[in-house]
């Protein structure tokens, strides 16, 4: 089988291996679609994220789909979750998988993940989608769930006022989220201008641009004078928490989902603590691909729209090349021809 493999800084080669053979409580997955995501271009450009280095050639994805060949599953599409828990950690009994201490996340230090054509994994971990679905859409599915996360740790009020700051897949994800949960009014700050336009199209009400002279008036000016319900940093920068920090009013959550290049954030401490505000951080997602699942099939969240680019397995390269340089939206890559 083919698989791409990332072994070293931009160096993503694709060669033939073995295929795997699963082993007990496991099913071969047919990759069909895989999504690019951020954390997988920190692994690209910069051969780490947050305290994970790389350390051996990794196949890299997590965000992806196939068909499954023997077992219970047998023939169905399903969509792939990446994260494996131990299942019997404290955090594990206490429904918090994402925090597992030793869990297993595909594409992810020495765990090989969803860039080749066959893979195995926990048959558990399958999670069947309806043909409304398209491969793409079922692998766009572990983004969402992201967001969804995201969203529920937030908790906006219905009729409130919410700021995303960062508009790439999950935060596109995330307006639409904000959207359908009750939101009357959505402010995307984004610095690049498709995404701009993305947003507005996804149902932002404004898009500002972070660069704008005085971006605090326009952030004020659009939220009413009042500030943000609820604010939503999905960039991963120093720049994009403070600007969520500047949005939310006083006595808000600010929910921090962005990954920051160097392992470390910084925030405005004296502004944040006059405020007032709850910092909460969103680590991947807990179980959402049922709900997700739903999303999609009855036309709720839009992810279809949110692919811009896809490649073949063969030229995994260019399609890391065309995701780091952030010309489009979501860059897929499908194994199967």
């Amino acid at each position: 089988m083919k698989v791409a493999r990332l072994h070293g800084l931009g160096d993503v080669r694709v060669a033939e291996e073995a295929p795997p053979t699963p082993a007990e409580g496991e099913s071969l997955v047919r990759v069909t679609a895989v999504g690019l995501c951020g954390s997988d271009l920190h692994w690209f450009s910069e051969g780490s994220i947050g305290d994970a280095g790389l350390s051996q050639p990794l196949v890299l994805g997590h965000e992806f789909a196939g068909v499954v060949e023997g077992g219970p599953l047998d023939g169905r599409r399903v969509a792939v979750d990446p994260a494996h828990p131990c299942g019997r950690c404290e955090q594990c009994f206490e429904g918090n998988h994402n925090l597992c201490p030793t869990v297993r996340f595909a594409g992810h230090g020495s765990n090989d993940g969803g860039l080749r054509e066959l893979i195995a994994w926990p048959t558990a971990l399958l999670h069947p989608v309806p043909d409304s679905l398209s491969d793409a859409d079922a692998a766009m599915l572990e983004p969402l769930g992201v967001a969804l996360h995201a969203l529920d740790l937030g908790r906006p009020p219905i009729g409130g006022v919410v700021v995303i700051v960062g508009c790439g897949p999950i935060g596109l994800c995330m307006i639409q989220l904000a959207r359908i949960a009750g939101a009357t009014r959505v402010v995307a700050l984004e610095p690049l201008a498709h995404r701009r336009a993305a947003a507005a199209a996804m149902g932002a009400d404004v898009v500002l641009d972070p660069g704008t002279p005085d971006i605090a008036a326009a952030i004020a000016d659009a939220t009413g004078g009042r500030g943000a319900d609820v604010t939503f940093e999905i960039a991963g920068n120093d720049a994009a928490v403070g600007l969520a920090v500047a949005a939310a009013r006083p006595g808000s959550r600010v929910v921090l989902a962005g990954i920051p290049a160097d392992d470390t954030t910084t925030f405005p401490a004296g502004l944040a603590r006059r405020k007032g505000l709850t910092l909460m951080l969103s680590r991947r997602m807990k179980e959402m691909y049922a709900r997700t699942t739903q999303l999609v099939d009855r036309g709720l969240v839009d992810v279809t729209s949110v692919v811009t680019h896809t490649y073949p397995l063969d030229d995994a390269a260019t399609a890391f090349r065309v995701a780091d340089d952030r010309t489009g939206l979501k860059v897929v890559v499908t194994p199967r021809a």
